[in-house]
């Protein structure tokens, strides 16, 4: 597959759409490829000494598939609509990982006899533990149950915006909305680096924050080179 090297000439409208969506379809393959490796690659989850999945390492792995779900989402947009190198290489990068990562939390669900979402609600799960705080959301306040939306996700007002839009709006508002998205899953991400019973879980949530943080820096450079500023987290 080729990549998109800085410098280089924008592809037509007539053939953009037609490439970016082969890289979108590209891209699915990396869900199947990552529910292989949560089912294959059984270590560390499998060893004497591993603990057994608790409702952290599910709780989390259900909640973070539908967030990633949306940045995907997102992601495939900007990748076929954008004109702009620098936000199409952005926007590979993160339908890529994430799909990936899907494919593997659905794929530990689905070893554990574990169901693909809670119907309950989101982030039930982050709840005072082991008296070291109270978990919470992006603004502070404490996780007292399941909440029916999670932190940073845009409406589906903001979804059709962003489909709708062209040109340097489409790029801009994807960066926005994109941002707010990353810093919304934040809470959910430490938490379940700190808190998860396996190891496979704490290393995967930690790997996600480690790479999310390179992004939002990525992507506020990125603004305020556009002269436009980051949406408030909701």
């Amino acid at each position: 597959m080729s990549t998109i090297e800085p410098g280089d000439t924008a592809p037509e409208a007539g053939s953009r759409r037609p490439a970016g969506a082969v890289l979108v379809l590209g891209a699915i393959g990396l869900l199947l490829l990552g529910a292989v490796a949560g089912v294959l690659l059984r270590l560390p989850l499998d060893k004497t000494d591993e603990p057994a999945p608790g409702p952290v390492d599910v709780g989390f792995n259900q909640d973070m598939s539908a967030h990633h779900a949306q940045a995907v989402d997102m992601a495939g947009v900007a990748l076929i609509a954008s004109t702009d190198n620098d936000v199409r290489r952005l926007a590979y990068d993160i339908l890529t990982t994430q799909q990936n990562q899907i494919g593997r939390m659905q794929g530990w669900l689905q070893l554990w006899g574990e169901p693909n979402q809670d119907v309950d609600g989101y982030m039930g799960w982050m709840t005072e533990r082991g008296g070291h705080g109270h978990a919470g959301t992006a603004d502070g306040h404490a996780m007292s149950g399941p909440v029916q939306a999670m932190p940073g996700m845009a409406s589906q007002e903001e979804m059709t915006a962003l489909r709708q839009s062209t040109g340097p709006e489409l790029d801009t508002m994807f960066l926005q909305l994109m941002l707010r998205h990353h810093q919304g899953g934040v809470p959910m991400l430490d938490y379940a680096a700190e808190y998860a019973d396996t190891t496979a879980v704490r290393t995967l949530a930690a790997t996600m924050s480690k790479t999310q943080a390179g992004e939002s820096q990525l992507m506020t450079t990125m603004l305020a080179a556009r002269g436009a500023d980051p949406l408030p987290l909701s």
